[in-house]
Formats: structure tokens, C-alpha cells, sequence
């Protein structure tokens, strides 16, 4: 049999595709495996390249051929579609996928560990129960509207209407107060899961060294650190802080023809998660910046010239390439606001620094 170079694997839940080549491009191989066969497979394969699309159980793949010796190479969807021909099916699919590995300007996603993918279900979980607990604030508040209830936004406001459903009243008819106080202790469920999984994230966090080295930038917390190194095992694979920030989907959008370029709005191409902790992170910083007093020249510049949501994720696409740098470096964070006066306070001698 004609050694195999390089193998295309369609990834399923029970019928597994592999599409291989040789060194000179032709094809050696087509087949069809079922979910048991695929690790027999590949043990049993001289070591070679084989390329995967960034799917759903692509990870664990990974992991586990990765264990008999082979290069393993995972790859976004969207940059193996063009490859695929018409008509598709699960043998073309293959194909795409093995000839996208090969291409030397495609862009791979690195594998992440139990660990990692551990995290982020706990993370994912916590989304998820926050997502509901909105959904059912939000219903809880429109049925009240519907009989002139209404409360000021925030926590205080709802807790004042779900007090309002505790005791019968005129004001509420009682089939409607008994399904709406269903909806109220659903809420408080909801509600004391995703504060035992978010003090279980803060606490992981504060306990790794990575994570207390990343929550020195301003507007990065415990959720945001943990979640990074979650989400980004390797941030070399990013060859500068806006390569990071536009996989977030914090830049803008660049459209160009005819020699000019011009940059629109943001993509929201990116990572959902990560982009909405990193806005809320900002967000909760300039609430306290303008509260105390700006201290960055930088940022007030930018709230000095621009609306304040503009600013608001300016400052967030700053915070993904500081935490880009901080990875992919291994440095510690650098307050520039703090940096002239400390430079300063260099140059003065040391008997007369400790006088003063």
C-alpha cells in the first residue's frame, strides 16, 4: 500500500469519512469508518498529517490521535468551505478537508485539553443560566406590565414586584399571581446556580497564577481571565494583539476597492463569549473612571472626542491585544498612566526619594 501523507477525516456522531493522499497528491485512500473503528484506524497508521475541521467532539479526536504519533491539524469551517466541491457529501467533505491542511496560508486552531474544555462548560453553563434568568425577569415584567406594575430596571425593581406576588391581592388576579410566582422562585433558582458556578469560577482563578497575572488589566476580572485562557491554549497563533482582537470580533470592518479602504463597524465575527466580557468589562470600568476622575490621558482623550459606547469597546479591543501580549510574552501589566511618574521617581537619588 502507497505510504499515506496527509488524511482528511469528516468528523460525525456514528460515520466517520477519511479521505487520504500520498506525497505527490494522488489519492491512496477512501473510506468509511464507524465511531468504534476510527481509533483502531489510526493506531494501526504510520504517522502522517491529518486534518480536521474545528467541529463539535474535534478536540477529543485530536487527543486522541495525537496518541499514536500523527500531526494533527485543526482547522475553522469557514476556511475549509471553499475547498469543498459541488455536490456535496461526506466524501467531498473529506476532500476539503485535505486539500485545506495542505494550503501554507491556512490558519489552525489549537487543541485544547480536558482542562480547558472543562472551563469553558462551566462557563457555558453559567451563560446559559444567565441567559434564562433575563428570559424570565423579562416575562415576569411584562406580564406585571400588562395590569400597570411596572419597577424601575435592575435587581431592586424586580425584587419589588416578585414581592408583590408573595401575598394575595386585588390588584393581582389569583391564577395569574400563582403562575407568575412559579416564574419568581424559577428566577431565585436560576439565580442561586449562577452565583454558586460564578464564585466556583473566581475561586479557580484567584488560585492560578496566569489568571491573577491577567486580572491586573483594567476592566479584566476573574470570569474574564479564566475564560481567555479557556478559550486561547496558545496566543502565538496570533501574530499581533489586532490579529487576536479581530478573532474576538472588536475591529473593525475593513472593505476596499480601487484603492481605497475604508473601516466600518465592528465584525462580531468572533467569539461571542469573550467579546461580551470584554464590553462588560469595559463598560464597568469607565462607570468607575468617570465616577472617581479619568487618571488614563488615553481614555480621556477618547471620551473627550467620541460617544461613550464607541469608547466603551475602543477600550475593550485595547484590553484584548494588552491580554494578547501578556500571553503570547509572558510579561506582566504595565500601567502607562503610572509609568512617566514612576520613571520619574527613578531619577531622583534614594536618600532624597525617602525624605520625600
Amino acid at each position: 500500500m502507497t505510504k499515506i501523507s496527509t488524511i482528511g477525516l469528516d468528523l460525525a456522531k456514528n460515520v466517520f469519512q477519511v479521505h487520504g493522499i500520498d506525497a505527490s497528491g494522488r489519492v491512496v485512500l477512501r473510506r468509511q469508518l464507524r465511531r468504534a473503528a476510527v481509533e483502531k484506524f489510526f493506531a494501526g497508521l504510520p504517522p502522517c498529517l491529518v486534518g480536521m475541521e474545528a467541529c463539535g467532539s474535534a478536540h477529543h479526536w485530536a487527543r486522541v490521535i495525537r496518541r499514536y504519533g500523527h500531526e494533527v491539524r485543526l482547522m475553522p469551517p469557514a476556511y475549509v468551505k471553499p475547498y469543498v466541491k459541488r455536490n456535496k457529501n461526506d466524501g467531498r467533505d473529506a476532500e476539503g478537508v485535505c486539500e485545506a491542511v495542505g494550503r501554507p496560508t491556512m490558519r489552525f486552531v489549537p487543541v485544547k485539553s480536558v482542562e480547558q474544555q472543562a472551563t469553558l462548560a462551566v462557563h457555558g453553563t453559567r451563560a446559559l443560566l444567565v441567559r434564562q434568568r433575563t428570559m424570565v425577569a423579562n416575562a415576569l415584567r411584562a406580564a406585571l406590565s400588562e395590569l400597570g406594575i411596572v419597577a424601575a430596571q435592575g435587581h431592586q425593581g424586580l425584587c419589588e414586584l416578585m414581592a408583590k406576588l408573595e401575598e394575595p391581592s386585588e390588584e393581582i388576579p389569583e391564577m395569574m399571581r400563582c403562575a407568575l410566582l412559579m416564574l419568581a422562585q424559577h428566577w431565585q433558582a436560576l439565580n442561586a446556580d449562577e452565583r454558586v458556578l460564578e464564585r466556583q469560577i473566581a475561586k479557580a482563578a484567584r488560585c492560578d497564577r496566569d489568571a491573577r497575572r491577567l486580572m491586573e488589566v483594567p476592566g479584566v476580572g476573574p470570569i474574564i481571565a479564566s475564560t481567555v485562557l479557556a478559550k486561547v491554549p496558545d496566543a502565538k497563533v496570533f501574530r499581533s494583539g489586532r490579529d487576536f482582537a479581530a478573532w474576538i470580533g472588536l475591529t473593525g470592518k475593513d472593505h476596499g476597492t480601487g484603492g481605497k479602504h475604508r473601516s466600518g463597524r465592528i465584525s462580531k465575527q468572533g467569539d461571542r463569549m469573550l467579546r461580551a466580557l470584554l464590553i462588560s468589562g469595559a463598560s464597568a470600568h469607565l462607570r468607575q473612571q468617570k465616577r472617581r476622575g479619568v487618571s488614563d490621558p488615553w481614555l480621556r482623550d477618547l471620551l473627550a472626542r467620541r460617544p461613550y459606547k464607541v469608547a466603551m469597546v475602543a477600550f475593550a479591543a485595547k484590553a484584548a491585544r494588552i491580554l494578547w501580549a501578556m500571553l503570547s510574552k509572558g510579561e506582566v501589566y504595565r500601567d502607562r498612566a503610572s509609568a512617566p511618574a514612576a520613571a520619574a521617581l527613578a531619577l531622583i537619588p534614594i536618600g532624597r526619594a525617602i525624605k520625600v
